[in-house]
C-alpha cells in the first residue's frame, strides 16, 4: 500500500499546469463508442479511473491507442457487445455513461451498479426514468443490472433533480435514438457542454448544453474526429486553495476561468487575491483569511467536490465559518479526519461549523475519496510535525501526480509505500 507523508511547508511559490478534466474525460471516452470511424482525443489525464476504462474498452472491443502527452485513438469499429465487467465497472461511478453510449448500437447493456467515492449512495432513480421514458426496461441482479431497448424512441424529459451524470447519460442515449429528444431541469456543467461538443464535431444533432434546456435529433451515425478535452476546474480551484492555506502565491495555467466563477468570488471573499486572465489565474495570500459560509449547489454554483480542500482552508480562517452540503449531506468524512489533526468541526445535518484559527498537528489520517485527500494535503501543509495519509489509491483516482505538482511548488511532501500493522500505518520505505 502507499502512503502520503506532508510536513508544515512555508508558504507555496510557483504555476501548476492543469490537466484535462477528469469528469469531462469519463463521459468522452464513453461518448466515443457511440462513433462508426476512430476518434482522438487530447489532453486525457493519465489517471486510475480511466485505466480501468481502457480495460474495460478492450473487453468488449473498443480499441484503445495511446500517443503520448495525453493523446488518445479509440476506435470503436469493433465494439462487439455491450456486456461490462460487473466488478470493474462497479469500481467508479461513471461506468453508467456506457449505458447511453452502447445501448442504441446493441440492444442490450450490462454494468456493475455505480461505485467509486464512499461517501455517500449515487442513486439513480433519474437514469431509470429517462431511459425508461425512451423505451428502455431495467432488470436488476445482485452484481450488475441489465438495460434492454429494442429501439430508443425520443422524449421529452423533466428531470425532477438536477443531475449531471443522468443528463450526460441520456444525452448519449439520445443522440442515436429515434426522432426528438428534450431534456428539461438539465445540468448546465462544463463537462456537459464538452460531451455536447464534442457529440456535435462527430455529427450529432444537439443544441442548447450549457442551459437548463438540451435538444438532441437523433442521427443514424457519427463520424470520425478529433477533440480536446476542457481543463479540470476542480483540481484548479484546490490548487488555488493551497495559496491561502499556506499563505503564498500559486498560478494554475490552461483554465477556462469561467468555470471557476463561483469558486474565485468565495475566495475573494475569505481574503484571496485574485489575477485572472485569459486562460490563467494568480492566488496570492498572506495567510490572514476570513470566516465565511457556503453552500455547495450544482453548476454555476459552489460545487460539491471544492467543499472538502474548502474546509481544510476554513480550518485556517479566524472566526466562525459555516459550509452547508446540499448535494451530498453526508460527504463529510474529510471532517472527521481533520478533527483527529486539531480542527475545531461540527457536523450536523449536512451542515459544518467551522471554528477557525485552532492549531493543526501531524497524525495518521485517512483518504476516503479523490477530494478529501486533496483536504488533508492541504491540512499537512499548515500542521506541525508529519502527516501521514493512507488511502493514496482514492487520491490517483483523480490526480495524475499530485505529490509532483505540490513539489514543484515547494512544498515538502513525499510518497512512501506502506503497510498497515495492528491499524497503524508504518512506512517501509520511500518510493520516489
Amino acid at each position: 500500500m502507499k502512503a502520503i507523508k506532508v510536513e508544515r511547508s512555508d508558504s507555496l511559490h510557483g504555476s501548476v499546469l492543469i490537466p484535462g478534466s477528469k469528469n469531462s474525460s469519463l463521459a468522452l471516452l464513453a461518448a466515443v463508442c457511440l462513433a462508426d470511424e476512430p476518434v482522438t482525443l487530447m489532453g486525457i489525464p493519465d489517471i486510475a479511473d480511466l485505466r480501468v476504462i481502457y480495460e474495460l474498452a478492450s473487453e468488449i472491443g473498443l480499441e484503445v491507442k495511446h500517443e503520448g502527452n495525453g493523446t488518445v485513438v479509440l476506435d470503436p469499429r469493433f465494439i462487439a457487445n455491450g456486456s461490462l465487467d460487473p466488478v470493474k465497472s462497479s469500481s467508479f461511478r461513471a461506468a453508467y455513461y456506457f449505458v447511453g453510449s452502447l445501448l442504441a448500437k446493441f440492444g442490450r447493456v450490462s454494468v456493475g451498479y455505480p461505485g467509486g467515492d464512499d461517501f455517500v449512495s449515487r442513486p439513480m432513480d433519474q437514469h431509470i426514468k429517462a431511459l425508461q421514458m425512451m423505451g428502455a426496461a431495467f432488470t436488476f441482479h445482485p452484481s450488475h443490472y441489465t438495460v434492454e431497448a429494442k429501439e430508443l424512441r425520443g422524449a421529452t424529459i423533466y428531470f425532477d433533480m438536477i443531475t449531471s451524470g443522468a443528463t450526460i447519460n441520456v444525452m448519449l442515449a439520445a443522440v442515436r435514438a429515434k426522432g426528438t429528444t428534450v431534456l428539461r431541469n438539465a445540468a448546465r456543467d462544463p463537462e456537459v457542454t464538452d460531451t455536447a461538443n464534442l457529440l456535435n464535431q462527430l455529427g450529432a444533432k444537439i443544441t442548447g448544453a450549457g442551459t437548463d434546456t438540451i435538444r438532441i435529433e437523433g442521427v443514424s451515425s457519427l463520424h470520425e474526429g478529433s477533440y480536446t478535452v476542457i481543463p479540470d476546474r476542480l483540481i484548479a480551484g484546490a490548487f488555488l486553495m493551497a495559496a491561502g492555506v499556506t499563505g503564498g502565491s500559486v498560478t494554475v495555467q490552461h483554465v477556462i476561468p469561467e468555470h471557476l466563477s463561483s469558486c474565485l468570488a468565495k475566495l475573494r471573499e475569505i481574503g484571496i487575491e485574485l489575477e485572472v486572465h485569459d486562460n490563467s489565474i494568480t492566488a496570492h495570500s498572506t495567510g490572514i483569511l476570513r470566516a465565511t459560509r457556503v453552500r455547495t449547489a450544482m453548476y454555476p454554483g459552489f460545487a460539491t467536490d471544492l467543499q472538502q480542500p474548502l474546509t481544510a482552508l476554513l480550518t485556517q480562517a479566524r472566526g466562525k465559518s459555516i459550509i452547508g452540503e446540499r448535494i451530498y449531506p453526508a460527504r463529510f468524512n474529510h471532517a472527521h479526519q481533520l478533527v483527529r489533526m486539531g480542527a475545531d468541526i461540527k457536523i450536523r445535518s449536512g451542515v459544518a461549523s467551522i471554528a477557525g484559527g485552532k492549531p493543526l498537528h501531524g497524525t495518521l489520517v485517512h483518504a476516503s475519496d479523490v477530494r478529501a485527500g486533496i483536504s488533508l494535503i492541504l491540512a499537512g501543509l499548515r500542521a506541525e510535525g508529519t502527516t501521514t495519509i493512507a488511502g493514496v489509491q482514492h487520491i490517483e483516482r483523480g490526480y495524475e501526480d499530485v505529490v509532483g505538482s505540490f513539489r514543484a511548488l515547494g512544498a515538502t511532501i513525499s510518497m512512501y509505500d506502506s503497510e498497515e500493522i495492528g491499524g497503524h500505518g508504518v512506512l517501509l520505505q520511500q518510493s520516489n
